[in-house]
């Protein structure tokens, strides 16, 4: 079982490094691809590619020996890193879909409203917004405060684990999935419907032997994207979050596997980024296979 377990988590981070490494030169190297739109991509590969080559193979350890070998230190860096990069890596996946609604919903205005400081800005708004709070929580235990004697009780030798009482669970959570979650949701439905009513404007205007080809092959496309990036990323996180507010309230503590499974299933969604956010597109096909 420990094998199967290592294959395939290490599997899992293998297809996580590799995938948003070529992100990384694909936006780097080709001067087609800067643009204020892929500078947000690249951020987002990086932030994926750090949490798959710093984070995931110590939690694989930890997964599959149900212990921490590192130390206590190591344990404090590692548990800061892995909330800060989580968060930074959904933080990034909202703001790519407020740059899509622009795109969809006011191309006019567009370029002045995503300029390159802008899109800057929200780089650096994701960044230093999740350090401050990984890092804040983890190393200030305020996350402990009125829990010390369950700490102490439910706390192992060689474990690792990051507990929260109700205040910094709840906002914990809010960052983390509940507040994203909603704007994404939001943004991707109105870009669904404003993209079928684009559709049907080029649609009036096409030849009368196109019309009913383009009208499905755009309105295929645009199910098909907006379904698998709001299907993998609600799979990846709804589960963690669900559990995580249903233990605070309802004192449900899952067993540790499903614990371990629910985190491993966060971890998933930066495997699954760098095929959403770039294999669909034709230039990062060409600049892969240029690549390879």
């Amino acid at each position: 079982i420990k094998v199967a377990m290592y294959v395939f988590m290490a599997g899992t981070i293998f297809v996580a490094v590799c995938g948003n490494c070529m992100v990384i030169i694909s936006i780097s190297h080709f001067k087609q691809l800067h643009s204020p739109s892929n500078f947000l991509i690249l951020s987002l590969g990086c932030v994926d590619c750090l949490l798959g080559s710093l984070i995931m193979p110590y939690s694989m350890i930890r997964s599959v020996e149900s212990c921490w070998y590192f130390g206590e230190i190591f344990c404090a860096i590692h548990s800061s890193l892995d909330m800060m990069m989580s968060i930074a890596s959904i933080l990034h996946l909202g703001f790519i879909a407020a740059d899509r609604y622009f795109a969809i919903c006011d191309p006019l205005r567009y370029r002045n409203k995503m300029t390159m400081f802008n899109i800057t800005l929200f780089i650096v708004i994701s960044w230093l917004f999740s350090f401050a709070f990984g890092f804040g929580v983890v190393l200030s235990k305020v996350n402990l405060a009125g829990i010390e004697e369950f700490v102490v009780s439910s706390s192992c030798v060689g474990a690792c684990i990051v507990i929260l009482n109700k205040e910094w669970g709840m906002l914990s959570a809010s960052v983390a999935f509940i507040i994203p979650g909603t704007v994404m949701i939001s943004l991707y439905i109105k870009i669904f419907f404003v993209a079928r009513r684009h559709a049907r404007v080029i649609n009036a205007a096409a030849p009368n032997g196109n019309k009913n080809k383009i009208k499905a092959n755009r309105e295929r496309k645009a199910v098909k994207t907006l379904s698998i990036v709001m299907g993998i990323y609600l799979l990846c996180y709804v589960p963690f979050s669900v559990t995580t507010v249903t233990d605070l309230f309802l004192i449900f503590s899952p067993p540790v596997v499903i614990f371990d499974t629910l985190i491993w299933l966060g971890y998933f969604n930066s495997t699954c980024n760098p095929i959403i956010y770039a294999f669909f597109y034709p230039w990062f096909q060409k600049a892969f296979k240029i690549i390879i």
